[in-house]
């Protein structure tokens, strides 16, 4: 045993500058079940519920920690196994509004065991309980010893000594003497665990001070989400004051019905490119990024004023001599964010010499996780799964395409990505034309808004969708509780299925 006056013990979260004590701590501890999770695993985990993950240090050393996970119990049941609970390790089963906290590991080093480190971290966990107002805590655990019994016990009876504590178990002992009681036997729960043979203890600790009545009646995670998708008549306009009068008549009309997003469509505002005559193509599309602050002030200013978070299309702006297509996110509460365009298409390329942007990112707002793609982008799946895999729920696709055929591909690869990453994809396109216009001469366009293909959503996977090339706008309600429930329960898993063990697609550019 340590005397632990000559430490320096530290319970606090775990970041990611830990992973290396995490890596050393795992392999230490688990060397005959695969050691350590991947960083990537590690990063999911803080990044899904940072709150869950927790530590004791040690001089700046982690030297044993816990991870846990909220669930939907129900959606799971007591026969079930530590992939399927956990999502593989990297919490896709979390649920903010679970009423369960599931012990995902806890580990200590092996230098430091006597000092009743585990037991902190126990506490530190029912604490974590009784803030939440979570029913219980529950577990798998290991039963390391069986392995020597196994010939003449059944689990059911070595359990039994172990309580009646004719038998000592590392595990077992440990979690009977913080209080968790043992509800059932589960049957291949670490298939690699040889020592356990399998087995596992479904254990429980009841939070006496739940609360079922205890709800928070303002700022509620919400379960649904309403958006408008406006198909966007491409008219002439004589001045940005105009462009806006039209954008506010769009933005009071989806207000009215109470809509939480509205969503543009890309280059809404080229009619601009009709003020001046240019003498060329990249002189029309460098004009129309003079008007673009103003235009994303003034959306803003009518996302606050109408309540309702805003998607301005698509719009052209002039960074350090490069032109660029940016989407601007106009969040109610008056913050701006900016996805800009990953795939120039070979057209703007070449003609405009437009050039990609650097970042993908997942947005937070107050009805969920949303991504953006600006059409083209769409057509490449590994954004969409890179922003699948950090919690995304509704991607939004504002697109401008000229002919049918270059529409479809939009739309097929929207509805692919819908399918693929179990979440709902809208986009919106201009219709019209503008004769004055270079490059802008005709549109074709069909909103919609796509779902995953499963008994719970549409049996064509199409929530709505307009009438073709006719200016209107869509509005759709969105179950988010369906996503949740469709990753668990859905006739094929997508995203729990995804074999991690062989392939991943990973970010090699900059990330917020």
């Amino acid at each position: 045993m340590i005397d632990e006056s000559e430490h320096k013990l530290v319970l606090r979260h775990l970041s990611h500058e830990d992973y290396s004590d995490i890596k050393n701590l795992m392999d230490a501890v688990y060397p005959g079940l695969g050691g350590a999770w991947s960083e990537k695993q590690f990063k999911a985990q803080l990044k899904i519920f940072k709150d869950g993950q927790i530590c004791i240090e040690d001089h700046g050393v982690v030297v044993a920690a816990a991870f846990s996970v909220i669930v939907d119990y129900e959606k799971f049941g007591d026969q079930h196994t530590y992939d399927q609970i956990t999502g593989d390790a990297y919490l896709t089963t979390h649920d903010p509004l679970g009423d369960v906290l599931y012990g995902v590991d806890v580990f200590v080093s092996p230098d430091y065991r006597g000092m009743r480190l585990g037991r902190r971290l126990y506490e530190a966990r029912k604490e974590l309980c009784q803030n939440l107002n979570l029913k219980a805590i529950v577990a798998g655990g290991r039963i390391p010893k069986y392995k020597d019994h196994a010939k003449t016990l059944s689990p059911q009876a070595y359990i039994e000594q172990v309580k009646k504590k004719e038998l000592y178990d590392p595990i077992l002992t440990f979690q009977l003497s913080n209080d968790f009681e043992v509800k059932r036997v589960i049957r291949n729960y670490l298939p690699e665990d040889k020592e356990s043979h399998g087995y596992a203890t479904l254990l429980e600790w009841t939070n006496l001070y739940y609360d079922p009545e205890k709800s928070p009646l303002i700022g509620a995670q919400r379960t649904t989400a309403r958006v408008g998708c406006i198909q966007w008549q491409m008219r002439p306009f004589n001045s940005v004051g105009e462009l806006i009068q039209q954008v506010e008549y769009f933005i009071d009309a989806l207000s009215e019905y109470q809509c939480d997003l509205a969503l543009f469509p890309e280059f809404f505002n080229a009619p601009l490119m009709g003020i001046a005559n240019h003498a060329s193509s990249i002189e029309s599309i460098k004009s129309l990024t003079e008007y673009s602050e103003e235009i994303v002030e003034a959306v803003s200013s009518l996302a606050v004023s109408y309540n309702i978070n805003i998607i301005a299309g698509s719009m052209p702006v002039m960074e350090h001599d490069e032109l660029l297509n940016v989407a601007y996110l106009c969040r109610r509460d008056g913050t701006i964010d900016a996805q800009y365009k990953i795939h120039p298409t070979p057209h703007e390329k070449r003609v405009w010499i437009m050039e990609g942007g650097n970042d993908l990112k997942v947005f937070d707002t107050d009805f969920g996780k949303i991504g953006i793609l600006i059409c083209y982008d769409v057509e490449f799946p590994e954004l969409a799964r890179l922003q699948s895999e950090q919690g995304m729920q509704i991607l939004f696709v504002p697109f401008w395409t000229d002919t049918k055929n270059g529409y479809l591909r939009v739309r097929c690869c929207a509805q692919a990505r819908a399918i693929e990453n179990e979440c709902y994809v809208a986009i919106a396109g201009s219709v019209g034309n503008l004769p004055k216009v270079d490059g802008a001469d005709i549109q074709y366009a069909q909103s919609a808004v796509f779902s995953p293909s499963d008994f719970s959503f549409p049996h064509d996977a199409i929530m709505a969708e307009t009438t073709p090339n006719t200016e209107m706008t869509l509005i759709v309600d969105l179950d988010l509780d369906k996503l949740n429930k469709l990753q668990n329960e859905g006739s094929v898993r997508n995203y729990l299925d995804r074999r991690r063990d062989l392939y991943k697609v990973e970010w090699l550019g900059n990330s917020d």
